[in-house]
C-alpha cells in the first residue's frame, strides 16, 4: 500500500485528503495548523476529518525541526503531499518522501506562485486561474507540473466564489493523477518561471481602496470581499468598507476628482478618470450602512475623496 505523509488546511486540505482515502491511501500523519483565534474560521477542519477517520494528526509550530525530521524519516513515506499548508518545507523534509513531494497550488502554474493567488487573481481582473498539483522544490512553487484544470472567474464573482471553484478543481486534478502518480507514470512538465510572477501574503490595510478607476476598484472590492477582510476608505467620522459594487456601463464623464454621492436612492463613486460604480453592500464604523445612510449622514453632495494609493 502507498504511504503518504500529508500537509494540510484548510478547505482544500479537506478535500484533497478525502481524494487520498478514496484512492486508499495509507495516510501515516497529517500536520496541520492550530486554528487562530483572531482569524474568521469560515472553512472545513482537517483536524475534525482525520478525527472522524482515525488519522493522527498534530499541529507542530515548525515542521523542520530534528525531531520532526526524525519522526517523518521513521514513517518512511512513499510520498509526501502539501494541501494548502501555509508554512515552508525545507528540503530535508522534501526528501524523506521516497517518490516525491508534493503540493497542490491554487493557480495556474508558473502565474501566481506565491501567497493568496486567488485574491490576486480577482483583485488583478484575470478571467481565468486554477489548480495546479505540482512536486515541490527548496524554492515554492517551481516544481515541475503534475496536472493543472483551469476555472472561470467571472467579472462579479468574489475570492470566495473563485475559492470554491478551485477547491473542487484541486480535488479534481489530484484523483485524475494520483493513480499514475501511484505508477510512478505520471507526467513532469518542467514549469517556465519567466512565464509568470510571484506575488506576497496580503493584509487587511491593503484593502485602502484606490479611487483611480472604477474597475480597479471593482475588482478589489471583490478580492477582498468577507469572508476576507474588505476593501475600505476613510470618510469624514470613520472607515467606509464596501463589500459589492457593480460598475456603471454609461461613458465615463470628464476625469474628476473622486467623490460619492447618492443618487435616485443609490450611492455613486466617480472615479479619477471620470469611471463610476455603485456601491451596494456597505458598512461604516462597524455597522451596516445603507445609501439612506450615507444621505442621513453626509447629504446629497458629493463627498470628495482623496485618491488613496495601493
Amino acid at each position: 500500500m502507498t504511504r503518504a505523509v500529508v500537509f494540510a488546511y484548510h478547505n482544500v486540505g479537506c478535500e484533497c485528503l478525502a481524494v487520498l482515502l478514496k484512492h486508499k491511501i495509507d495516510v501515516a500523519l497529517v500536520l496541520t495548523h492550530t486554528d487562530n483565534p483572531s482569524e474568521l474560521i469560515w472553512f472545513d477542519s482537517v483536524a475534525a476529518l482525520c478525527k472522524q477517520h482515525g488519522i493522527e494528526a498534530i499541529t507542530p509550530d515548525d515542521a523542520n525541526t530534528p525531531e520532526m525530521l526524525e519522526h517523518l524519516r521513521a514513517l518512511q513515506p512513499d510520498f509526501i503531499f502539501s494541501f494548502y499548508y501555509r508554512n515552508m518545507l525545507k528540503q530535508a523534509v522534501l526528501d524523506t518522501a521516497k517518490h516525491g513531494a508534493l503540493n497542490m497550488h491554487g493557480s495556474l502554474l508558473p502565474k501566481y506562485r506565491g501567497r493568496v493567488p486567488i485574491n490576486w487573481a480577482v483583485i488583478n481582473g484575470e478571467t481565468e486561474t486554477g489548480a495546479t498539483l505540482h512536486y515541490m522544490t527548496a524554492k515554492p512553487d517551481a516544481g515541475d507540473i503534475v496536472g493543472q484544470q483551469a476555472v472561470t472567474i467571472g467579472p462579479d464573482e468574489t475570492a470566495a466564489d473563485v475559492f470554491r471553484k478551485v477547491t473542487a478543481a484541486a480535488a479534481a486534478v489530484l484523483d485524475c493523477h494520483l493513480p499514475a502518480l501511484v505508477a510512478g507514470t505520471a507526467p513532469r512538465i518542467q514549469q517556465d518561471l519567466a512565464a509568470g510572477g510571484y506575488f506576497g501574503g496580503r493584509k487587511p490595510a491593503d484593502g485602502l481602496i484606490d479611487w483611480s478607476t472604477a474597475t480597479r476598484v471593482h475588482n478589489l472590492v471583490r478580492g477582498v470581499a468577507p469572508p476576507y477582510p474588505g476593501a475600505f476608505t476613510a470618510l469624514p467620522g470613520g472607515t467606509l468598507k464596501v463589500y459589492r459594487t457593480r460598475i456603471e456601463t454609461t461613458a465615463p464623464s470628464a476625469a474628476a476628482k473622486p467623490a460619492l454621492q447618492v443618487r435616485d436612492g443609490v450611492c455613486r463613486a466617480v472615479c479619477a478618470d471620470g469611471s463610476a460604480l455603485q456601491l451596494l453592500e456597505m458598512e461604516f464604523e462597524g455597522k451596516p450602512f445603507t445609501a439612506q445612510d450615507f444621505l442621513s449622514r453626509f447629504g446629497d453632495n458629493p463627498v470628495s475623496m482623496e485618491t488613496q494609493r495601493q
